[in-house]
């Protein structure tokens, strides 16, 4: 409750909380607070502007951008949440073991750390589409790919400087298990700065989902996406810029909620790092 307070008196993660809060009503609520079809097609509203019954305006096949926006918000808060997630487990496990394991087995994976690093991730994603083909499940591999090397080596770092520690030497001496050490001992200690991490993160891999729906590389059509939205709208910029708008809108509102209550998280948490 204390951190909860501190968060609160805090404008700009108050501000972050507000805007995550509202992508994620729009995502869950999106049935009840829009009455349209996302994917459904009527030519007769091709290219309308924003009104009372289409708030965004619709798209070059009359569907409703509003109700696109809110059932893309769905995909782009899936994405994030469980590719973060997998790509947190991954990466605390090869991470502790890189840091605590022997030093042939550090060096191997810290090879492999930097080679998963070394590719570009639209590179990356064009290897797996061309393999798999355009999916969900592509954009959630591409991510995990491009996350977990990063979580490792945070979490390796902090493993090779805990691993000496006075607590955890008392337990060595005492007997107890290398898998109890990691588990009790030395994982508490490392998932807390990762989980910071990890929330100014996800705007990172929403903006990997827009952009390979973008470029035709993620969820397959009509499946509604932000990314895809922008695409709709970016050859008609000049004649039907609200096209463009509602697709690139919500990538701002969530990019800058979770960066602000990530940035006021950390501050919280680590009073150390507040102002840098």
């Amino acid at each position: 409750m204390r951190s909860v307070r501190r968060l609160l008196r805090e404008p700009l993660g108050v501000f972050g909380l507000a805007l995550v809060l509202l992508v994620i009503f729009g995502a869950i609520f999106a049935d009840l607070l829009t009455s349209w079809d996302p994917t459904r097609i009527n030519p007769r509203d091709r290219f309308l502007g924003p009104s009372t019954d289409h708030l965004l305006g619709t798209d070059q096949l009359g569907r409703d951008l509003f109700a696109r926006v809110l059932h893309g918000g769905r995909i782009a808060l899936y994405v994030a949440l469980v590719s973060t997630a997998i790509s947190l487990a991954i990466g605390i496990v090869l991470g502790l073991i890189a840091g605590y394991g022997p030093r042939w087995l550090d060096n191997l994976l810290i090879l492999l750390f930097d080679a998963m690093k070394s590719f570009p991730t639209v590179m990356l994603a064009l290897a797996l589409v061309t393999i798999t083909g355009p999916s969900l499940t592509a954009v959630i591999v591409v991510v995990i790919l491009v996350n977990v090397p990063g979580y490792a080596r945070i979490v390796r770092t902090q493993t090779i400087a805990i691993k000496t520690s006075e607590f955890v030497t008392a337990a060595q001496s005492m007997g107890a298990s290398t898998t109890r050490i990691l588990r009790v001992h030395i994982m508490p200690n490392v998932i807390g700065p990762l989980v910071i991490l990890a929330s100014m993160d996800i705007p990172v891999v929403i903006a990997i989902e827009a952009g390979m729906s973008f470029l035709g590389l993620g969820v397959r059509p009509p499946t509604p996406s932000w990314g895809s939205i922008l695409n709709d709208g970016f050859g008609q910029i000049r004649e039907t810029p609200w096209i463009a708008i509602a697709g690139g809108l919500p990538i701002i509102i969530t990019t800058l909620g979770f960066t602000f209550l990530g940035e006021t998280l950390r501050d919280v948490f680590d009073p150390r790092l507040k102002g840098r």
